[in-house]
């Protein structure tokens, strides 16, 4: 051995041994939100050419985005609300991007042994890559079609159809346990291998099943009491005690947490509500009721730190995202405006997350639009 670099070695042992223990190795700081160490408030910046398609396609309204656990980005959109002379040219419903942006594959549509949604809503994909989606028709938009669409649809990442719950036109009430009715949203939850369904647009629920056989395992109506198809009217007369309508208006988002903890995105009271996994009320907070338009809490999504200190909420009717406490419900910031150009939202809808921080947004109805925002650190 060289005698300089021995000399070198031997006195940084011997630091380190009067010190009586190895010196920690300082690494530099990584500009992520899954470091808990930081502090601040998530930063955003959008990115203007997110998302790229190939063959000319073009989406029409996009209805739902989703994460998978390589990354890859997920969209679901209506390929029948593509304008007629643009209609050749409308993507599948489900398109894939992976980590980098660029385009994967893309699938769906009617097949053999499933009912497609007529109208498009709610996607998720699960810790197996499954892909769930939910649809919910009839609605008010266009064009107009009086198929319910009262089923959960699961899939391969490739499209490979596995398992249906509910049907066409199936399940018209909320005391049925065989189907969805319009559902929103779906979330699957890892520790019990359960798909917690926002059901929705035709029932007023949360509803449970096994995520591997469909299985009825439970639901809940609002503030965890039991499901009714009569729910109580509100009396006018009533005094506001400040807790809201006695029951959910359209259940429209739904994520669990890391520690187990159902939060319920109830759109038309512009509220969210959490529950433990039986579905026994714990709180609820209030989102934006009273700048302008109700309909405020469409989508929900966490930050990807372990504890998610922070829930991101899509304001469908005022055209922002609320950056909370996730414990403490605080509302620490609130960004985003009515517009077209990047970075604006329309008809802002479903929300996502990846583990690096970054959100994505979905727009249905009027901006018919993807977008990414790259998250770019913690402010002062």
């Amino acid at each position: 051995m060289n005698w300089k670099i021995f000399t070198v070695i031997s006195a940084i042992a011997f630091l380190l041994t009067a010190c009586g223990e190895q010196a920690p190795v300082e690494e530099a700081p990584v500009v992520t939100e899954a470091s808990s160490e930081q502090k601040g408030i998530p930063t955003f910046q959008v990115d203007p050419n997110w998302p790229v398609l190939p063959n000319n396609w073009i989406t029409g309204e996009v209805s739902s985005v989703s994460v998978d656990g390589r990354d890859h980005v997920w969209l679901l959109h209506r390929p029948h609300t593509v304008a007629e002379e643009n209609r050749e040219h409308a993507a599948p419903p489900v398109i894939e991007f992976d980590n980098n942006g660029e385009f994967v594959g893309a699938w769906g549509g009617q097949g053999e042994g499933f009912d497609w949604p007529w109208n498009e809503h709610g996607l998720f994909l699960d810790h197996n890559g499954h892909v769930w989606i939910g649809g919910n028709n009839p609605t008010g938009g266009t064009p107009q079609s009086e198929v319910e669409d009262n089923m959960l649809l699961k899939f391969t990442n490739q499209g490979e159809f596995l398992m249906q719950i509910g049907g066409r036109n199936l399940g018209t009430g909320n005391l049925n346990t065989d189907a969805v009715r319009k559902s929103a949203e779906m979330f699957v939850y890892e520790p019990t291998n359960e798909v917690f369904v926002a059901d929705g647009y035709g029932n007023r629920r949360v509803i449970v099943f096994d995520a591997d056989t469909g299985e009825f395992k439970r639901m809940w109506a609002a503030f965890g009491k039991e499901v009714s198809d009569n729910p109580p009217e509100q009396n006018p007369a009533q005094p506001d005690d400040g807790q809201g309508p006695p029951w959910f208006g359209t259940v429209h988002g739904i994520e669990v947490s890391n520690d187990g903890m159902v939060y319920v995105a109830d759109r038309n009271n512009s509220r969210i509500q959490i529950f433990d996994l039986e579905g026994n009320y714990l709180k609820q907070v209030f989102i934006n009721q009273y700048e302008g338009r109700s309909l405020t809490a469409a989508g929900l999504a966490f930050s990807p730190d372990s504890e998610q200190r922070f829930m991101y909420v899509a304001d469908q009717a005022n055209l922002h995202i609320h950056v909370l406490n996730r414990l403490t419900l605080e509302i620490l910031d609130t960004w985003g405006t009515l517009g077209q150009e990047p970075g604006d939202f329309d008809a802002l809808h479903h929300i996502a997350v990846d583990s690096k921080g970054n959100l994505y947004t979905a727009e249905a109805q009027r901006n018919q639009r993807a977008q990414r925002f790259i998250f770019t650190g913690m402010s002062e």
